[in-house]
């Protein structure tokens, strides 16, 4: 698939926004070949200035435009969302959700069993094209529908096909996972201000480290507590601090989070 359908979104909040504006910016999809649709005024508004697109009120005048459809709403609010116009899904619509939580079983139903669907569990950091997510594919998503979802998601970031039963995974780690590193970083500049910084060299400082590590992990290839050993120096101040770490049992705390998180989306599955 080589050309770029036109998509459209049902719902036009911030994450549909990061990534209807990634889309625009990679070159993948021109302003033109996108709409939203939104019943609150102010989210349409800034949905347009934001992507430079057409925007609605009405969901059907989306499913009339657009082949691709992304349901970027509240969970709660997909049977509302999709009650009006479940009779206009059939099978030349490629629907992909980034409803936490979600089932496949339930976005096919509530698109009238025909659409080809697809699962999507996206971050926040694709607001500045740094996102981090996986996506699964529903039973009548083809090939071709896979390869493009994929290669949308990459726009704003960068992107891995699993199974669903793992969707919740992706959730609790990078879905939820920005703010276990805003919580770092700002325990970070807390410690450099204690040490004496001002606040703001002491953020600055914080988050350009997490950002650098982040980067020596992915482009590096090396395992982080390789990484982590290299900082290390016998004797020195960095395998003080990170004694102190784990003393406090911040490695422990964080694989809790994640798996916390990942137990809270699959109840929010249930739900």
């Amino acid at each position: 698939m080589n050309e770029t359908p036109i998509i459209g979104f049902i719902g036009a909040g911030k994450m549909a926004a990061a990534l209807a504006r990634g889309f625009v910016d990679s070159g993948l999809v021109a302003p033109e070949n996108l709409i939203a649709s939104d019943p609150v005024p102010t989210g349409r508004k800034a949905f347009g200035q934001a992507v430079g697109c057409e925007t609605t009120d009405s969901n059907a005048e989306v499913l009339a435009k657009a082949k691709v459809i992304f349901l970027a709403f509240k969970p709660h609010q997909l049977d509302e969302a999709t009650e009006t116009v479940r009779d206009q899904f059939d099978g030349s619509y490629l629907v992909i959700s980034i409803l936490a939580g979600v089932r496949l079983a339930k976005l096919d139903e509530a698109c009238g069993g025909l659409a080809r669907v697809v699962r999507v569990m996206p971050n926040t950091p694709a607001l500045v094209g740094e996102g981090a997510c996986g996506y699964a594919l529903g039973q009548a998503a083809t090939a071709d529908d896979g390869e493009l979802v994929k290669r949308l998601l990459c726009a704003v970031g960068v992107a891995y096909e699993v199974k669903e039963s793992l969707i919740d995974a992706v959730t609790g780690l990078s879905g939820s996972g920005p703010a276990y590193g805003y919580t770092i970083i700002e325990a970070l500049s807390d410690g450099g201000v204690a040490a004496g910084l001002s606040r703001d060299i002491a953020t600055r400082l914080a988050a350009q480290t997490m950002l650098g590590a982040a980067k020596m992990v992915l482009e590096t290839g090396k395992h982080p507590g390789e990484l982590k050993d290299m900082v290390c120096s016998p004797g020195g101040t960095t395998i003080e601090g990170v004694h102190e770490l784990e003393e406090g049992g911040v490695r422990n705390a964080l694989i809790n989070a994640v798996r916390s998180a990942t137990e809270r989306a699959v109840e929010l599955g249930q739900e």
